[in-house]
């Protein structure tokens, strides 16, 4: 099929896959070590040192070897090559549909990203259950189908969709602050920077610094989720007690380094490299 001749939403739809696939890859091990940090029991070497990320990535190279960073890369890479792809998909046609003429403004930005990732999040939301519990170590899957038939037998369907709110309590917000102030801060930039060959890099320092401030705000809600899907038999009020009595407030941004490095990172990435495809095959992102 001509390319032409692609709907401009699927192929929004293609360049967000094909971002998404190389953000996952090389920042894979990243959420690996965030979902061990916030995982671990409170007790469990009493006088023990505190354990951090880098102790946690050794000690993942040193009992499952160097691929062992890459668990629950399968079911990474089927949560992220559809998931943003129906994200970006839906940001453009929403971008379109409501502001095709003129620039978002900094509210406008937030209801356009938050409202693509609702979309994006309920979709994939199994696989991320999934793939948190690959990721967290203490379940035998051998496989993303066969962890998909035994979460369905043994817990029920409900299961695949634990989390759900505190999935959006991370996802939402973060999606939202993130192309406000990613959009704001590529709006600040100087025309000559914007329209020079530095472009794809200033825009990426554009999206680091989103990045950081849109993990840091939702770091809370990210562990919520996690335990909720690690425990399923946890709901979210209930994970928000446990991690307060076993942790206290600090509990709540376990894992804050390798997640806000992980998904600064991706983000920042993956938008240079969607931005960079659409202007490619003439589409304005």
């Amino acid at each position: 099929m001509e390319l032409s001749l692609v709907h401009p939403a699927i192929k929004a739809f293609m360049c967000g896959s094909f971002s998404g696939t190389c953000s996952t890859l090389l920042f894979q091990p990243l959420d690996l070590v965030k979902t061990r940090l916030q995982t671990l029991q409170s007790g469990m070497q009493p006088g023990s040192g505190r354990v951090g990320m880098m102790s946690v990535l050794l000690g993942v190279v040193r009992t499952e070897r160097l691929l062992g960073l890459w668990k629950g890369v399968c079911p990474s890479f089927i949560r992220t090559i559809p998931g943003v792809g129906i994200y970006f998909s839906c940001y453009y046609s929403l971008k379109q549909h409501f502001f095709q003429d003129k620039r978002p403004g900094a509210g406008q930005a937030v209801m356009l990203g938050g409202g693509a990732r609702t979309v994006a999040g309920v979709a994939m939301l199994p696989i991320t259950v999934i793939k948190t519990r690959f990721e967290c170590g203490r379940y035998s899957y051998v496989s993303v189908s066969g962890a998909l038939r035994s979460v369905c037998q043994s817990e029920g369907p409900a299961a695949l969709f634990s989390g759900l709110m505190a999935t959006l309590l991370r996802d939402v917000p973060f999606s939202g602050i993130y192309v406000m102030f990613y959009s704001q801060t590529k709006a600040s930039l100087p025309q000559e920077i914007s329209s020079s060959p530095a472009a794809p890099l200033a825009n990426f320092s554009c999206g680091v610094l989103a990045g950081v401030l849109a993990s840091l705000v939702t770091q809370p809600a990210d562990v919520v989720k996690t335990h909720v899907q690690v425990h399923p038999h946890l709901r979210t009020a209930e994970a928000i007690k446990y991690i307060y009595s076993e942790h206290g407030l600090q509990g709540f941004f376990r894992g804050a380094v390798p997640r806000c490095l992980r998904r600064t990172m991706m983000a920042a990435m993956a938008w240079t490299l969607y931005e960079q495809m659409m202007a490619h095959i003439g589409l304005k992102s």
